[in-house]
């Protein structure tokens, strides 16, 4: 058995961790339009590395023809349509990408193609979506929760913030109305709504609010009557969103400029990326709680998992990079060893209805120090 061909589209801060760790046991290229990004993986590590424009779906289809397996980290505007050219190509790909269509629309396409596409394949949405998978074969779930956020140890004025994706993707969690589940009802709410706050040991007291994080979980389980996500952030960092929010800097319609047309949302993406990009050696950290609550053999039953992570100083990379790209690699080996071949669009709920597969992404992670600690 020789190592697996895989390529990795997107050489952002969470695919160079997914190249990185993959590049261990197999033959990893990278493939980005961003030649420095490329450079650090060629120089550092054994990673093979092409320079091109994802957004050419052509390009895709021809570059994705003689690999194993596809991992898609692109930012959320692109994955769809890059999945679905993945797909067309029949490769099995495992995505990252925080896409705003129902990627279940690709499902049957899928299935006809005889590949495997695991998607929101990243710490949140994933991880949460694995946990409640695994626990709803094991017991009656009332209600699922859970709150998440990233963000730098060291709290500069005013954002209180940085990103350690696109600027983009993060305005799109603040934009996209929130979808719910109360008493059985699916509810709509504006994102950044109801912020309360909540204290975590190392890091004190967080605001958290609304944003559309459950996503395939709305179908997939459907029969869940009380189901909700929330962001965390610092206090403080929320109201300035919305004060920009409801002045307009995140409209997508075009208005003109000294005659040039622009779109608001773009002009404020560029200017925000040079407030919130995190350096690369800025320590940050990941904060998660899930909480299911419900039935265990007519036993009232309350299981939480916290998650904790820092940046790695040793591998350089992120807390967000490590827990989202970890996943996304455990998923690519579960598809790679045979784990999971299952045909069709899996979001990670569907996986995690596999004991098996709950257990081998939760060990590959702890094995990288990602740790959710568990408690009834």
């Amino acid at each position: 058995m020789g190592k697996h061909k895989i390529i990795v589209l997107g050489a952002g801060m969470v695919g160079k961790a997914i190249a990185i760790d993959l590049s261990k046991k197999n033959d990893v290229t990278a493939a980005d339009i961003d030649q420095d990004s490329l450079a650090y993986l060629s120089e550092n590590y054994s990673i093979k590395t092409i320079g091109v424009n994802l957004m050419e779906e052509e390009s895709i289809q021809s570059l994705v023809r003689e690999y194993d397996l596809v991992v898609s980290a692109v930012p959320g505007f692109m994955g769809f349509d890059t999945l679905r050219t993945v797909i067309e190509a029949g490769k099995n790909i495992v995505d990252i990408s925080f896409m705003p269509e129902d990627f279940m629309e690709l499902n049957t396409l899928a299935a006809k193609n005889g590949v495997t596409a695991i998607t929101d394949c990243g710490v949140a949405p994933g991880m949460p979506n694995l946990i409640v998978g695994y626990h709803n074969e094991q017991m009656e779930i009332d209600t699922f929760e859970y709150v998440v956020g990233g963000l730098p140890f060291v709290k500069v004025y005013p954002f209180f913030y940085k990103a350690p994706f696109s600027p983009v993707d993060v305005v799109e969690e603040y934009t996209r109305p929130a979808r719910f589940v109360e008493k059985g009802k699916s509810m709509t709410k504006p994102a950044m709504s109801e912020p309360e706050m909540m204290f975590f040991e190392k890091v004190g007291t967080l605001e958290a609010f609304y944003t559309d994080g459950l996503r395939s979980l709305l179908l997939n389980m459907s029969h869940i009557p009380n189901m909700k996500e929330k962001t965390l952030r610092y206090p403080g960092h929320i109201q300035l969103i919305q004060a920009l929010k409801t002045a307009g800097f995140f409209d997508k319609d075009t208005i003109t400029v000294n005659n040039k047309k622009i779109r608001p949302i773009d002009f404020t993406s560029k200017v925000l990326i040079r407030d919130w990009k995190l350096d690369p050696d800025e320590r940050e950290f990941t904060v998660m709680r899930i909480r299911l609550a419900g039935k265990k053999d007519g036993e009232a039953c309350e299981i939480i998992y916290d998650l904790y992570d820092e940046y790695d100083e040793k591998e350089k990379l992120s807390s967000m990079a490590r827990t989202t790209g970890f996943t996304a690699t455990a998923n690519a080996e579960l598809i790679l060893g045979g784990h999971f071949n299952g045909k069709g669009v899996f979001p990670l709920e569907l996986i995690g209805i596999d004991e098996d597969c709950y257990k081998f992404v939760m060990d590959y992670l702890a094995e990288r120090n990602v740790i959710f600690r568990k408690s009834e």
